[in-house]
């Protein structure tokens, strides 16, 4: 698997990404920097590369990536350079998703680990990454990668978010 920063070789691929999770019922892509409502792949395209240097206001800087197996869109994950109050809350430094055909294979925890060695890069000494508590899956794939509960926040709409660090510092 590798993590890479989308071209626009990659916009027919993400188009099938994406009709694989609206065909699935989904209404977001984790990890795509809302591509899931992206009128055109360019200006999406154009959004994440101006994003890696200049927040839009409201958000933090960072990076999207695809993870590719063998060619094909396995998932998305998007690294955040900094933490904003929303982030801090719910999102965290790292979000992802995994294509719906491409769940419990393991992809998950090694997109986690790929992403958490740019973090480990970009100087990021303790990583927040964030889930829904009925999200037994990722969960699982937070801990995996060294992942510690620090507790739960609670939205206003009533869901849970339970907040995981992993401390990179002593973790090299």
């Amino acid at each position: 698997m590798e993590l890479i920063f989308p071209t626009i070789e990659y916009k027919k691929a993400m188009f099938e990404y994406r009709r694989e999770h609206i065909d699935n019922g989904e209404t977001s892509i984790h990890g795509s920097a809302g591509f899931i409502r992206a009128e055109n792949y360019e200006n999406w395209l154009e959004k994440i590369k101006k994003a890696v240097t200049a927040a839009e206001p409201g958000f933090a800087t960072g990076e999207v990536y695809l993870a590719v197996v063998e060619n094909k869109i396995v998932g998305t994950i998007a690294i955040r350079h900094t933490l904003n109050e929303t982030l801090l809350n719910t999102g965290g430094h790292i979000g992802y998703g995994v294509r719906p055909s491409e769940r419990r294979k393991g992809y998950a925890a090694k997109m986690l680990s790929l992403a958490l060695e740019k973090c480990r890069k970009l100087g990021i000494e303790k990583v927040l990454v964030t889930c829904d508590k009925n999200n037994i899956g990722s969960a699982k794939t937070i801990i995996k990668n060294g992942g510690v509960m620090e507790n739960e926040f609670v939205e206003e709409n009533g869901n849970i978010t339970q907040r995981y660090w992993i401390n990179l510092k002593n973790n090299s």
